[in-house]
């Protein structure tokens, strides 16, 4: 079986391609550059997700995944959320998004943070199922780690004792919330593989 993914990130698509390893070949939709982006005007991780996938769906024969994630902090009301990739403006780097969430909490004592994502696999004109996963943490101090990208450095998960940044990708990806919304979509493709998960 084969799907098409709806990223240009080489970090989110190393880790998709990670976590559905063995199921499925996923490949990123032919000519993904030469395709304007939609413009994500959803509240939610769901309804961002939800947008990018039928949009792209017009644009290949076959499924489709998207996928909205990002970083809620509770100290700052569930910021950065929708907005963590531009959270320091449209064309931030990680680097500047993770410089300006330590400002934002300098001297904060609360640091519970989670880490959502939210996939939703379509077909044509229909999205057949969505898929939600989150991990709970803390945030650091400064970022500790070169793995991962995005908030992972300042994401410490105290069950491995260090932060995303620090974890291999294979243990980040058994307890991470993509991790967790791939294994639910994976469950969800091998039963449509058998022929015993309904396509409405």
């Amino acid at each position: 079986m084969r799907v098409y993914c709806a990223t240009s990130n080489p970090g989110k698509l190393c880790e998709f391609s990670h976590g559905l390893k063995g199921l499925v070949d996923v490949r990123t939709i032919p000519n993904l550059g030469a395709i304007p982006a939609p413009k994500e005007t959803g509240a939610t991780f769901e309804e961002n997700a939800v947008l990018k996938a039928l949009y792209y769906a017009r644009y290949c024969d076959g499924m489709v995944f998207a996928e909205d994630s990002g970083l809620e902090v509770d100290s700052l009301n569930g910021a950065p959320g929708v907005y963590s990739a531009r959270f320091a403006g449209p064309d931030a780097s990680d680097v500047d998004n993770n410089r300006l969430l330590l400002e934002k909490l300098r001297g904060v004592q609360n640091r519970g943070a989670r880490f959502v994502s939210v996939i939703a696999l379509a077909q044509g004109e229909q999205v057949l199922r969505t898929f939600r996963g989150e991990v709970g943490g803390q945030i650091l101090l400064a970022p500790r780690g070169e793995n991962g990208f995005g908030y992972d450095p300042l994401f410490y998960y105290p069950p491995f004792g260090c932060s995303f940044g620090e974890a291999p990708l294979e243990s980040k990806m058994q307890v991470s919330h993509r991790g967790r919304a791939l294994s639910k979509m994976a469950d969800f493709l091998k039963r449509r593989l058998t022929h015993q998960e309904p396509t409405n």
